[in-house]
């Protein structure tokens, strides 16, 4: 079948969004190929739609977690081969995946960067008919990206083994700095890059200067209907702010990574049915969820950088109708905001304590622990070793960065279950287990697939369709799983640390000096472009962020707050532009009457002039002296 059958068969959509058939069309051709999309423009069908024109198989590399088990499940109900290996997979079930991916019919494979920095799964995906090498979020390979992750260099080293396998990289939020790094670092010869322009013309940024916050959320939640999305930036504040509204009679409810899995994904579930209107959550809430009519974003708090508010932001309006983006804050948060770039970069000797103590905490030796993952309890961690959350938590990151270690805060598992016994021994087994007869038999027609893998089950609906109690049914699968008769694997819900590669001793634990300053001094630069994104009141915000990201030819929207408040000057860009820079030029170099400004700026008719300068000091960039001048608000 051709790429446009496969669409319509598997997804049932009659045609491609903007860029995607161009670069299924590069990667068919067998080029190397970069795609920058921004957030919702369907990335994923990118790779998977090649991945079934193709034989063999497609490699997929993505660092979420959440995401990569959305995209299989969510593949595997159209009827698509598809498998991921994750951190906290024990041997026996990662052994059976790569078998499957060699000899079987898996047309899609995800794995995160640091399995493949496991020998075991290096040598399987040699022995693998790749037809395709797929990056997600490709800008954690750039030292310069937003999430740099170490591990994302070990791509290029797998490349060897299938040198004609064209490589896809794809990110939503890549300045060209990053991606030429990317296109560096990945070994991508005779790169095809396409980009679609990150102009959003249906998607009205706004930006609200307040101190009374939640005051004006309530009554702009009023006033603009639909689904939405409040982000703010810690568990307690979306428990807040979703009870607040909950008062006001909106329905909402809220989400972070701390909730039960099962809780996250029925609140998930009754969001994208419309059951509840406004989701309040932390950036835990957001990957790969595919919600077309989401009709407001809403940040509480300033992002740390404009890549993650373009991707938050960009979950609004992806129908293509008139949605808006917008972000509160005030001078605060300013302060605030600087203040947490710092203490997210803490210094190499606590870096060092830190992982030393969490060694001693999971009792792993030294040159012990390479691949496992282990229950992390913050909280007595922080307890025994007089640490505070905070802290600890930004030391994890950078160890993260630095690849010795992964903190997975959203590592919900559910139960699996496969049988170990073929058929004839099961039938045995249960003849001289007479008890265990029918609760077998139960397990068997209520779970399909369950000789061939590892298959996720729940424990309650065992439970309910047999009459026993939950903790009955996992006391039974407990006992057979002793006895070798499946392997069962209980669900888990607490964060884990995973280490991909084995405990260093802490005088061998190395991370440059000015790797850690050149991280800082970009967080730096990142959030002062956000805080000049909210407290510009003369740019056009969507040209903003387009020029962020290199686009140099953007156009002003005409819908976002600044264009909103400049549309009744009847004025287009250029003039605006022209005469604004003038002023601002004279002003800077002293102080004038209106009259004499008025004779100084060229290219414009007078009540045209005064109207941009009304403009500009009703937008506090002009004011006037005592001697009533005019000046320049630097």
């Amino acid at each position: 079948m051709n790429p446009k059958q496969i669409l319509t068969q598997y997804w049932g959509y009659s045609s491609f969004r903007p860029l995607q058939e161009e670069i299924i069309q590069s990667v068919l051709d067998g080029k190397d190929t970069l795609a920058l999309l921004p957030t919702g423009g369907g990335k994923s069908i990118c790779y998977q739609v090649p991945a079934l024109t193709l034989p063999g198989i497609c490699i997929v590399i993505s660092p979420l977690i959440a995401l990569m088990k959305d995209q299989t499940e969510a593949l595997v109900k159209k009827g698509i081969s598809a498998k991921a290996l994750v951190a906290g997979m024990g041997h026996r079930e990662v052994d059976t995946i790569l078998d499957n991916c060699i000899y079987g019919k898996i047309k899609l494979l995800y794995l995160s960067p640091e399995r493949l920095l496991s020998p075991l799964v290096q040598a399987r995906l040699a022995k693998m008919k790749v037809n395709l090498l797929a990056v997600d979020e490709a800008h954690c390979v750039s030292q310069w990206g937003h999430d740099f992750r170490p591990a994302y260099l070990q791509i290029a080293s797998i490349r060897k083994f299938w040198p004609k396998t064209p490589l896809l990289a794809l990110t939503a939020t890549a300045t060209e700095e990053v991606a030429a790094d990317v296109t560096k670092q990945l070994l991508m010869h005779d790169t095809r890059v396409l980009r679609k322009s990150f102009a959003r013309p249906n998607l009205s940024y706004q930006v609200k200067n307040t101190e009374d916050k939640e005051g004006y959320l309530l009554q702009w939640i009023r006033k603009n209907k639909g689904s939405g999305i409040v982000y703010v930036r810690t568990r307690k504040h979306t428990r807040d702010i979703a009870s607040l509204l909950a008062r006001a009679g909106i329905k909402a409810s809220f989400y972070h990574a701390g909730l039960p899995g099962e809780e996250r994904q029925m609140r998930q579930e009754q969001w994208m049915a419309g059951r509840i209107q406004v989701m309040v959550c932390t950036n835990a809430f957001g990957m790969g969820i595919d919600k077309p009519d989401v009709r407001f974003v809403v940040h509480m708090d300033m992002p740390d950088q404009v890549e993650s508010y373009m991707q938050e932001a960009g979950r609004a309006g992806r129908d293509e109708k008139p949605a808006v983006a917008m972000l509160l804050h005030n001078r605060a948060d300013h302060i605030e905001l600087l203040e947490r770039i710092n203490a997210s970069h803490p210094p190499f000797e606590d870096i060092r304590a830190v992982y030393q103590a969490l060694g001693n905490f999971f009792q792993l030796p030294v040159g012990s622990g390479e691949d496992t993952s282990h229950d992390f309890d913050i909280g007595l961690f922080c307890e025994r070793f007089q640490y505070k959350p905070a802290h600890v938590f930004h030391c994890l990151r950078v160890l993260e960065r630095a690849g010795y270690v992964m903190l997975r805060e959203d590592m919900f598992q559910p139960s699996r279950l496969q049988f170990l016994l073929s058929r004839q021994e099961l039938y045995g087994y249960q003849v001289s287990h007479q008890s265990m007869d029918a609760f077998i038999k139960l397990v068997l027609r209520s779970y399909p697939g369950l000789f061939d893998d590892l298959v996720p089950v729940r424990e309650e609906d065992l439970a309910r369709r047999s009459h026993l109690a939950p903790q009955q049914v996992r006391d039974a699968l407990t006992r057979m799983h002793k006895e070798e008769v499946v392997d069962y694997q209980p669900r888990k819900e607490i964060p884990q640390v995973y280490f991909p590669k084995e405990r260093l001793h802490e005088k061998n634990l190395h991370i440059p000096p000015e790797f850690l300053k050149n991280r800082k001094e970009l967080a730096m630069r990142r959030a002062e472009s956000m805080i000049y994104y909210v407290t510009s009141v003369t740019r056009c915000r969507s040209i903003m962020l387009q020029a962020y990201f290199g686009e140099k030819d953007a156009k002003r929207c005409g819908v976002c707050d600044v264009c909103i408040d400049r549309n009744p000057l009847q004025l287009n860009d250029i003039e605006f532009e022209q005469v604004s820079g003038q002023l601002k030029t004279l002003l800077k170099e002293k102080n004038m009457s209106l009259s004499d400004v008025i004779q100084h700026i060229e290219g414009s008719n007078q009540d045209r002039v005064i109207k941009v300068i009304q403009w500009l000091m009703d937008h506090g960039k002009i004011k006037h002296t005592r001697e009533n001048l005019l000046s320049w608000i630097s």
